[in-house]
C-alpha cells in the first residue's frame, strides 16, 4: 500500500519505518525542515533502540517532505501522528491534528481513495471533528474523493516502540465504515498473521500469539487509549503508595510487589516503586481524561489520586537525600540519569529534571550524567544550572551522594569501587530500586531505596 505518515516523532517515525519494513511505500511528512533534512540524510532525529539500523534498511521505500501534495494526501492510508500537547485545563490541544486535517482537505485529489487515521492520542469526538474539517474543505473545493476517517490508537512504549509495533497485544480500529476497517486490516495483515520475517535484532518472542484485531466505534477507540494509560499509571502510583507504608512498617516494597504481581489477575508489570513515572503520555493522558470527565460533571478520584501520588514521589527522593545529608546547601550530588526512562532521549516530564531543579533551588551543586540525554537537556533546559559529566564515575567525583534516577544498563554495571574512590561521601539514593543493596552496603555505601 501507499502510506503517508503526518508527523515524524516517536510514533510517526517508528510506525513509518515498521510499515516500510513490511513492504509498504511510506511518505513521512513533517513541517520541521530540520527533521526532514535529517531523515533525507539517513539520520533519525530521535533515539529509539533498533531504529537507526532498520531505517537504513528500508529508507529506499520511504520519502520525506515538509508539506503534503496531492500524491501523498491521496495515499491508500494517511496516518496522523502529530503531537497533542496538554492545555492549561488538561485537555489535549488539537491544533496540530486540525492543521493536518485542513491540509488534507486542501490537497486530496478528486480520484483519492483514502482512509485518514487518527493515530495521535486524541479526546473523544476527534475522529468526528477531523471528518467534519475534511468534508467542509472538500466541499469548498467542489471535489468528492472517497474518504473515511478512523481512529487507530497506538500503544507503543518509548524505548520499545519497534518491538511493540511488530508484536502488539492488540490493534484497535474505531470506524463504522466497513471499507475503512478492511483497508486497515490489510495494512496490518503481516502483523496480525505474524507472517513477516522478524527484523534483525527484533526476534519474535517465544510463544508469541496472534494480536487481537478489535473493531469498535471511533468513540470507544479514542477512550480506550486514555483508559489504558491511566490504568498503567495507576498501577505504578499504587506501588508507590504502598511503598510509603512499607517504609513505615519495615517491609520491603520489592518483595511485597513481587508477591502481588505473581497473582495472575494483577501481573508483575508496572508495579515497580520508585521516583514516579514521567514521559509524554501518562501525565498528559490522565489529565486529558480528567478534563473529559469534568466536561460531563463526573468525578474520577482514582485518576486524581494517581497524579497526586506521582507528584509526591518526586519529592520523596529529595526528602531522602535531605535526611541522609542533613543539609543540602553546599553539598555536591551526582545525578545518574536525566531521561524519563532508559533507551530513549525523551526528557518530557522526566522526574530527574524535577529533582535536579529542586536540589539546585536548595543550594546543592548537581553534576549529571546520562548516556544519551545530556545534549538534549542542555538544549531544551538551558536555565537548569547543572554540570554535565562525561561518565557515571565523573558525575560522582567529590560528591556527597549519588542519586540514580534512570535505570540505564550502564548504571547497573558501573564499577562501584571506582565510584567509592571518586566520592567524598557514601550516600546512594536508588530512585528506581534497581541497584544491588547488599553489594553496595558491603562496599561501605549508605543505601537508600524507595519503600525499602
Amino acid at each position: 500500500m501507499r502510506v503517508t505518515v503526518v508527523g515524524s516523532g516517536y510514533v510517526g517515525l517508528t510506525t513509518g519505518v515498521a510499515l516500510a519494513y513490511l513492504g509498504h511505500e511510506v511518505s513521512c511528512i513533517d513541517k520541521n525542515e530540520a527533521v526532514v533534512e535529517a531523515l533525507r540524510k539517513g539520520k533519525p532525529p530521535l533515539h529509539e533502540p533498533g531504529l537507526d539500523s532498520l531505517f537504513s534498511e528500508v529508507r529506499h521505500r520511504m520519502r520525506f517532505a515538509s508539506e503534503l501534495t496531492a500524491e501523498t494526501a491521496g495515499a491508500d492510508v494517511v496516518l496522523v501522528c502529530v503531537g497533542t500537547p496538554p492545555q492549561r485545563n488538561g485537555d489535549a490541544d488539537l491544533r496540530y491534528v486540525e492543521e493536518a486535517a485542513r491540509a488534507l482537505a486542501e490537497t486530496l485529489p478528486e480520484a483519492a481513495d483514502t482512509v485518514i487515521v487518527n493515530k495521535s492520542t486524541v479526546p473523544v469526538g476527534s475522529a468526528r471533528r477531523v471528518e467534519a474539517i475534511v468534508r467542509e474543505g472538500l466541499a469548498r473545493r467542489g471535489v468528492r474523493p472517497q474518504v473515511s476517517v478512523a481512529s487507530n490508537p497506538e500503544f507503543l512504549r518509548e524505548g520499545s516502540a519497534l518491538y511493540d509495533t511488530f508484536y502488539p497485544d492488540r490493534i484497535v480500529v474505531g470506524s463504522e465504515d466497513p471499507w475503512a476497517v478492511e483497508r486497515l486490516r490489510r495494512l496490518y495483515l503481516p502483523i496480525l498473521e505474524q507472517s513477516f520475517t522478524p527484523p534483525q535484532g527484533l526476534p519474535r518472542p517465544d510463544g508469541q500469539g496472534l494480536p487481537v484485531f478489535i473493531t469498535t466505534t471511533p468513540t470507544s477507540a479514542e477512550l480506550c487509549k486514555y483508559a489504558a494509560n491511566t490504568f498503567l499509571a495507576m498501577k505504578i502510583s499504587f506501588a508507590n503508595e504502598i511503598a510509603g507504608i512499607a517504609e513505615r512498617v519495615g517491609a520491603d516494597i520489592t518483595e511485597v510487589m513481587r508477591a502481588v504481581g505473581l497473582d495472575r489477575r494483577i501481573g508483575p508489570r508496572y508495579l515497580g516503586a520508585g521516583a514516579g513515572w514521567g514521559g509524554s503520555c501518562f501525565g498528559k493522558d490522565v489529565r486529558a481524561l480528567l478534563a473529559l470527565a469534568e466536561q460531563y460533571g463526573y468525578e474520577m478520584p482514582l485518576a486524581q489520586g494517581t497524579l497526586r501520588v506521582n507528584e509526591r514521589q518526586r519529592r520523596v527522593v529529595v526528602d531522602k537525600l535531605q535526611a541522609a545529608l542533613k543539609v543540602l546547601r553546599g553539598s555536591t550530588v551526582g545525578l545518574w540519569g536525566l531521561t524519563f526512562k532508559p533507551n530513549t532521549d525523551d526528557l518530557r516530564d522526566a522526574p530527574a529534571l524535577d529533582v535536579a531543579r529542586r536540589l539546585v533551588e536548595m543550594g546543592a551543586r548537581v553534576r549529571a550524567y546520562d548516556p544519551v540525554g545530556m545534549s538534549r537537556a542542555q538544549r531544551e533546559h538551558p536555565d537548569l544550572a547543572l554540570e554535565y559529566a562525561p561518565s557515571p564515575v565523573a558525575a560522582a567525583d567529590d560528591a556527597d551522594a549519588v542519586v540514580l534516577m534512570t535505570e540505564w544498563d550502564e548504571f547497573l554495571h558501573v564499577d562501584w569501587q571506582a565510584v567509592a574512590k571518586a566520592m567524598r561521601g557514601r550516600v546512594v539514593i536508588d530512585g528506581r530500586n534497581a541497584l544491588d543493596r547488599s553489594a553496595l552496603e558491603r562496599l561501605g555505601f549508605q543505601y537508600w531505596g524507595i519503600g525499602r
